[in-house]
């Protein structure tokens, strides 16, 4: 069942201001000329022993894991640089005689960091991490194991399983070895290698606490609270599937490795349950078979290619089997269809309930959303539904998120404004009378926050924005038109809150 408790003291963290074989993964299209090779756990079972010569992976042994793993994780410093301004708005006449500060007012170029960490996932410098710990930065700074620090680049990000990649320039690199999260159980050992505190190659170990929690903190607003929430990228719902463990983890430990004794990655830590904002009992890791699907269309496609059923679900209970009539009370339950649904083109019905998914059991909203996300568009898969009692297998022709077949390709525009965070309005004729008084003829309402860069900024609902670039913005479109065509350049916000005309702010940071 996913968890219905309501989290209040849930944080992302990460800020602070079987042997292996090596598997050929080409990630990139016929027109690259990159490929990124992912390390692979073997199935077979070969012996492994740690430098003490003792044999790697038995229960309560974590050298080997800690040996195999610290190497791949890195330390990654962000810095946001913004032009900050705040005093009182006055007319140009005695700015022209006193400057910008009369009247109190400050300007100056503001630096803030935050840290966390990544997990190094091909030799040639491909690092995934949390989508919270690079979101909105102007500059990456990683320090590897030995000490070296590179400049890095974000190679994509995906909000709505809060992961990103990000590059840095070098070769033969210490890479994780990928892990099959699916066939981790409860109760099995596990270490979590991370940077919390900045304090660099910190090793805890814990158990797997629980598999496929939904806790629902992707996606939620970060207006005047204390969380470090992501937003879902526009069109895509947030897929939450964590596996839940004890093992200590705490603020920059965030986008840092959670591995099993055989110190293969089974996950990328990104959350804790905690009312303090540090380790209060456990903490939650995204799957790394969700790790490998979103890393591998991030690096090949700049986005996340999802395959959609299309269908409204709930989850079930014995109370909600005798309320909605059907004859099994574990799975997750049919309620409606989306326009264009997959799911109903390939013949599942209302009032059916979902129980296997390629023939693995599905108990759980977020356990069938893993399952589902994990292909992409075009992908088939073999549903089992249980229809008035007796179990009925479909195949499905999985559809992406706008009803097509189709691979979608990265909308730079719509991407930039989803980096936002933000939805935007047009003032209404009572809004622009009023701040006419103050000589302002127009602007952009923010309507809401949904974490994204303006959260970073810490601009809150209701801001208005009057300019972009120093060029005055009047409605929507204009805000619009004045960041179309500009990803990966630096861009200078000002504007106000309504209820303090006279206090005039400015923020800026690279789109």
């Amino acid at each position: 069942m996913s968890m219905k408790t309501n989290w209040k003291g849930l944080v992302l963290v990460g800020l602070i201001s079987s042997a292996s074989t090596i598997a050929g993964y080409k990630l990139l299209g016929p027109d690259s000329d990159r490929d990124v090779i992912f390390k692979e756990a073997a199935s077979e079972n070969i012996a492994r022993f740690t430098s003490a010569g003792a044999p790697a992976g038995a229960p309560g042994d974590f050298v080997y894991a800690a040996e195999a793993t610290t190497p791949t994780v890195v330390h990654i410093k962000s810095t946001v640089t913004r032009q900050a301004y705040r005093g009182q708005q006055i007319p140009d006449i005695f700015r022209d005689f006193f400057g910008d500060d009369f009247g109190g007012g400050q300007r100056g170029p503001q630096q803030s960091e935050a840290t966390g960490s990544g997990v190094i996932i091909s030799n040639d410098g491909y690092i995934v991490t949390n989508n919270h710990v690079v979101e909105g930065a102007q500059e990456l700074e990683v320090t590897l194991h030995n000490k070296s620090k590179f400049r890095a680049k974000v190679i994509g990000t995906d909000p709505s399983t809060d992961i990103a990649v990000i590059k840095i320039e070098g070769k033969d690199l210490p890479a994780v070895t990928l892990g099959n999260s699916d066939a981790v159980k409860v109760g099995e050992w596990v270490v979590a290698v991370g940077n919390p505190f900045n304090l660099e190659s910190t090793v805890t170990a814990g158990i797997v606490s629980a598999k496929g929690r939904g806790l629902g903190i992707i996606g939620q607003s970060s207006r005047r609270n204390n969380m470090t929430p992501t937003s879902a990228a526009a069109g895509d719902s947030p897929l939450e599937s964590f596996i839940q463990t004890d093992a200590v983890v705490n603020p920059g430990n965030s986008g840092g490795a959670l591995v099993n004794l055989k110190g293969e990655l089974i996950g990328i830590n990104t959350a804790i349950a905690s009312p303090t904002g540090s380790f209060a009992g456990y903490a939650f890791a995204v799957p790394s078979s969700i790790v490998k699907k979103v890393s591998s269309d991030l690096i090949k496609f700049g986005n996340v290619q999802r395959g959609y059923l299309g269908i409204a679900l709930d989850d079930l209970d014995s109370r909600k089997a005798e309320e909605y009539g059907v004859k099994v009370n574990d799975g997750v339950y049919v309620r409606d269809f989306t326009e264009n649904s997959a799911a109903k083109a390939g013949g599942v019905n209302k009032g059916d309930v979902i129980v296997k998914v390629d023939g693995m059991n599905v108990h759980s909203i977020p356990e069938l959303q893993q399952s589902i996300g994990l292909h992409k568009p075009g992908d088939k898969v073999n549903v089992t539904v249980n229809r008035d009692g007796k179990e009925k297998d479909l195949t499905i022709t999985l559809r992406n998120r706008t009803g097509g077949s189709e691979i979608i390709k990265r909308d730079e525009s719509a991407a930039v404004m989803s980096s936002l965070g933000a939805q935007f309005g047009n003032l209404s004729d009572q809004e622009k009378q009023r701040l006419s008084r103050y000589k302002i003829d127009g602007g952009v309402k923010v309507l809401s926050i949904d974490g994204g860069k303006f959260a970073r900024s810490q601009v809150e609902e209701g801001f208005i924005i009057t300019k972009v670039n120093g060029k005055a913005v009047k409605t929507v479109k204009e805000f619009e038109a004045a960041i179309a065509g500009k990803e990966e350049s630096m861009v200078q916000f000002e504007g106000l809150y309504p209820d303090a005309p006279y206090d005039v702010y400015s923020f800026g940071f690279r789109l």
